[in-house]
């Protein structure tokens, strides 16, 4: 199969789907791989060390984007809508539910695309979702004490306090994978930590490994709301596979948060469970509402992109390997990746977007024929 890498252009995104060595053992199996020109740059990759991999440097995006399968790191934006077409394989995240532009491009192009994050493993868990949670999970508390600075808008807390002062209160919405990383980085970092899940089985899990030095808390409304009063920092970690996130921080709770407290949602990227985000840029990543500073950029992994790229493809090349290999066959065969088909020939093929959008669609395995 001809494969193409072409270089992210959403807003100081540097990572790079495919490393070299990633690149290599494509071609080793047979496949050819088209990399743009310095695609790999932001992470610390030369074309030089593609060309050494194997793979052919191309100038231009639409030679990479002219191959049977692109795999990127984030999904296609307007620029990139006029290379979709009905005989590409798109193989990246794609966030769907909070982008009916992005939805409706690649239904009316006909792309067959493949989202990192609602493929699943025999566990039931998000495999490719997962490196990228772990990274975004602790650049949450890491630039959520960056924004409590005053030079930054914040109520000028250092996270952990000193001997004397009391450390700030970081409260976590969410106990999956982002928001137990989230929570480690803020207890590493001497602040005082609550979780709140709606699993209580989590909530025990949590408690357990990091030994009661926690408090969790049951997801309702009161309990949200009362929380985000004592929160000077607030990370949203909420997340529904392939589905929008719920609004769990109303609009009418910015008011009784502190002034200057701090809003990280992590949630953007499926339109964030705090109803008053918005997605933002790594150039520009926050605004202020109500005294509270909002932290929303979309691709938070992107601005470690070396530690990024690598953790993200030690996940996706197997994955990528199979696909390269048999088509959409590698779906058929595998009823955890076939979850992760979204869009096939102008159909909608992920109920969860479907139902955000209140469009028509079919299963992943009906699409397949399986």
């Amino acid at each position: 199969m001809i494969i193409g890498i072409p270089k992210e252009i959403k807003t100081l995104e540097n990572r790079v789907s495919m490393t070299p060595g990633a690149v290599e053992t494509l071609v080793r199996q047979g496949h050819s791989v088209l990399v743009e020109g310095g695609a790999g740059v932001g992470s610390g990759l030369a074309d030089e060390e593609y060309r050494q991999a194997g793979a052919t440097i191309v100038p231009t995006a639409a030679e990479a984007w002219g191959a049977e399968m692109v795999i990127k790191v984030k999904e296609p934006v307007a620029p990139e809508y006029g290379f979709l077409r009905k005989d590409l394989l798109l193989f990246t995240y794609l966030h769907l539910a909070a982008e009916e532009a992005l939805t409706k491009a690649m239904l009316d192009s006909g792309v067959t695309g493949i989202a990192y994050e609602t493929v699943k493993d025999r566990a039931g868990t998000l495999p490719l979702l997962t490196p990228m949670s772990e990274v975004a999970g602790r650049m949450a508390t890491q630039v959520g004490a960056h924004h409590l600075e005053k030079s930054q808008g914040g109520r000028g807390m250092l996270l952990g306090g000193v001997p004397g002062v009391p450390p700030a209160q970081v409260v976590v919405i969410g106990g999956g994978v982002v928001g137990t990383n989230a929570a480690r980085i803020a207890m590493g970092m001497g602040a005082r930590v609550m979780v709140i899940d709606l699993s209580h089985q989590r909530l025990q899990y949590l408690d357990d490994i990091f030994d009661g030095r926690l408090v969790t808390m049951t997801s309702t409304e009161p309990n949200i709301r009362a929380a985000v009063q004592q929160a000077d920092l607030l990370v949203g970690a909420v997340l529904v596979p392939g589905a929008k996130a719920p609004k769990l921080v109303t609009r009418d709770m910015l008011p009784t948060m502190k002034k200057g407290s701090v809003i990280v949602d992590v949630a953007v990227d499926q339109g964030g469970c705090v109803e008053t985000i918005k997605a933002t840029t790594h150039d520009a990543p926050t605004y202020v509402v109500d005294d509270v500073v909002h932290y929303g950029v979309a691709n938070m992994p992107g601005a470690v992109p070396r530690t990024s790229t690598f953790a993200l493809v030690n996940q996706t090349l197997p994955y990528a390997l199979r696909i390269a290999k048999d088509g959409l066959g590698a779906l058929r065969q595998d009823p955890g990746l076939a979850l992760g088909l979204n869009t096939m020939e102008g159909t909608l093929t992920c109920p969860a977007v479907g139902d955000a959008f209140g469009m028509d669609c079919t299963t992943p395995e009906q699409a397949l024929g399986i």
